[in-house]
């Protein structure tokens, strides 16, 4: 099972999400599978230690390019990096985010799973049917759970469908943002990098 690896999406912007987040790719983990956190595995990792802004505001001019770079490598690890895609409803609403990514998923014919041991929701006790629509309203209601659902949705894997010109560049780019990220010293700590780094990974990315 080990050669699955699972993108873990869901809300990333408080210790208790982060730790949710955690707990659903520790149990995949256990259960043999590989995990894609943005926070711990993107461009996340490298700029979240700015605040909640995530870009220091001394370098405004580069937030469009950090947020379609984050972008991009997610949705390469989504859509090529990752087997299947794991989504976190938890929350008084879904993450945007996470709405985001289940939805490509979907369009591209990715195993997906819903998972939710939330009771808030916000329409009587249940969450948008454009959402629970994706999984024909399967959602799973025990972090145990979750591995073998995983399973399950990877046993009706299909291949992925066609994408836009659009997200077929995206993916490109992240995909070259992902192997610049993998070369660079990991003795330095993500969390350490001076803003520089990034910068350059990014300009990196751009001329190939």
């Amino acid at each position: 099972m080990g050669k699955y690896r699972i993108y873990c999406s869901g809300p990333l912007f408080c210790a208790e999400e982060v730790g949710g987040m955690k707990a659903i790719a520790d149990v995949l983990e256990k259960a043999g599978f590989q995990t894609f956190l943005p926070h711990r595995d993107g461009i996340e990792a490298h700029v979240m230690r700015f605040g909640k802004s995530w870009i220091p505001s001394a370098v405004p001019a580069i937030r469009k390019r950090v947020d379609y770079a984050m972008f991009s490598m997610d949705v390469y690890e989504l859509i090529e990096g990752c087997d299947a895609v794991v989504c976190n409803l938890n929350g008084r609403v879904p993450d945007e985010g996470m709405i985001v990514e289940a939805s490509l998923a979907f369009a591209a014919g990715k195993p997906l799973v819903l998972f939710k041991d939330d009771i808030r929701a916000p329409f009587g006790g249940y969450d948008n049917s454009m959402l629970t629509g994706l999984t024909h309203g399967r959602i799973v209601g025990n972090l145990k759970a979750i591995p073998d659902a995983t399973k399950e949705a990877l046993s009706r894997k299909k291949s992925v469908t066609d994408l836009s010109d659009d997200l077929k560049k995206a993916i490109a780019y992240g995909k070259r943002i992902s192997n610049i990220l993998h070369r660079l010293p990991e003795t330095m700590g993500k969390k350490q990098w001076p803003e520089d780094v990034l910068n350059n990974v990014i300009d990196e990315a751009s001329k190939e």
